[in-house]
């Protein structure tokens, strides 16, 4: 391997490191990681294929790439998420809406590396390093909703050793090995039902590995127009912990022992979905291009579950499953050559609801609608850089959660409310090389 080539391997393995922040940012799969996308809202994400991100979104798209490119990319986003207590809510829960409910009041940065490697003009291997898997909660301790949940973290750091080659001069195929690391917690409030206790509190962690392949294929109709098609398969997070109490009442405390729940093992499986997407981009002339996006992913298998007891006497699970359902996506977008040196990305996008009806506040995502616009400057021969930002629209999500027994007598209580015009800013910045 050349000089320049492990100089662009350090590169990565540098940048990489920020990717844990950024899962953070992912909410649950997110095709925000820093990169020209966040400018397109995802439009033509399998067939854009114009620097080393491509090893991520489509990596048969690395076939179109000359010589040895990395490119680094950094983002910032702020969520205005925050709870609205209605006049469900039992009183007993008191007033506390939990704050911002994602990341450290709001805000997430992070960022990931993207190499791609010529070994000739037909045959490229590629390596990325990110995250856009994962949704982090943060609501304060004594939220109206600490009985279902505190605070939550799934994160999943992916790495892509990728290959792809050029069959011919239409046709290229791509595969990516995708080794997730996981990284899961979770932290509830138990209702003593003794003020002079205060609450109890359980709480999960675990860390594990799982596997997955994805594959991409890219089609040249002609010079200036490509299909892309993309097939992530699903990545199985076999999360096991033992149930942490602090805190519980007496009473409580034997009542749970005697259930066989004080020194219990948990079993959380999670399912990283599969996806399938295909993608466009066509050159209009010589200063406009057209991109789109249609995709799907099987979020009905993702087996996340709530934490909690609602009624210490009967309950025989700690945990409960979330039904969620299949999602869909649509992204248009558009590329204008201002000028020899600036290219200027648009797009808009749509993403279906996971959830049917009322959200789970351990889960506050619903339909999504994204707006995009970005720059990118050619600074040479060998470099360039752009600049992009998003506002991803989630509309009013409500919560209706209904406990079988008041708070008063050790119940979670009613929690009923909204997470109003939800909205998220994203920010990115981006560098690419070619060696």
């Amino acid at each position: 391997m050349s000089n320049r080539c492990r100089t662009a391997v350090k590169l990565a393995l540098c940048t990489g490191a920020l990717a844990a922040g950024q899962v953070a940012a992912g909410g649950l799969i997110l095709y925000e990681v820093g990169t020209a996308d966040v400018g397109l809202a995802s439009a033509g994400y399998g067939a854009r294929a114009q620097d080393a991100s491509t090893v991520l979104s489509n990596p048969a798209g690395m076939t179109r790439l000359e010589g040895t490119q990395f490119l680094a990319a950094g983002q910032a986003l702020w969520s205005n998420a925050q709870f609205s207590a209605g006049a469900g809510t039992s009183p007993g829960l008191g007033r506390d809406d939990g704050g911002y409910a994602l990341g450290s009041d709001g805000w997430f940065v992070g960022g990931g590396g993207f190499l791609s490697y010529s070994v000739s003009p037909e045959l490229k291997l590629g390596f990325a390093l990110t995250g856009n898997v994962g949704m982090p909660l943060n609501y304060d301790n004594d939220w109206v909703g600490r009985y279902y949940v505190q605070k939550t973290t799934l994160l999943g750091v992916s790495f892509l050793p990728s290959i792809a080659y050029k069959v011919n001069d239409k046709l290229s195929l791509g595969a990516s090995v995708n080794a997730m690391y996981g990284k899961y917690s979770n932290q509830v409030a138990i209702n003593n039902f003794a003020p002079r206790f205060g609450d109890g509190r359980l709480k999960l962690e675990d860390n594990t590995w799982g596997w997955g392949l994805n594959l991409g294929m890219l089609y040249e109709i002609d010079p200036g127009t490509r299909l892309g098609l993309t097939w992530n398969s699903q990545v199985d997070l076999d999360f096991k912990a033992s149930a942490k109490f602090s805190n519980l009442a007496p009473g409580l405390a034997t009542v749970l022992g005697n259930r066989g729940a004080l020194n219990s093992d948990i079993k959380v499986g999670i399912k990283v979905p599969q996806q399938v997407m295909g993608s466009i981009f066509t050159q209009v002339n010589d200063r406009w291009a057209v991109l789109g996006s249609v995709g799907w992913q099987q979020w009905s298998k993702f087996g996340q579950v709530q934490l909690g007891i609602d009624n210490p006497s009967t309950d025989s699970s700690l945990t409960t499953d979330l039904d969620f359902k299949d999602t869909w996506h649509l992204a248009a977008g558009a590329q204008y050559r201002i000028s020899e040196p600036w290219l200027l990305n648009l797009g808009v996008a749509y993403d279906s609801s996971l959830q049917s009806g009322d959200v789970s506040p351990l889960l506050p995502v619903g339909s999504a609608w994204r707006f995009g616009i970005g720059g990118e400057q050619k600074l040479s021969k060998t470099a360039s850089w752009g600049i992009a930002g998003e506002y991803l629209y989630g509309g009013t999500l409500d919560t209706d959660q209904r406990s079988t027994l008041p708070v008063a007598v050790g119940g979670r209580g009613d929690l009923v409310g909204s997470y109003k015009n939800l909205g998220t800013i994203f920010v990115a910045a981006y560098y690419n090389w070619k060696f």
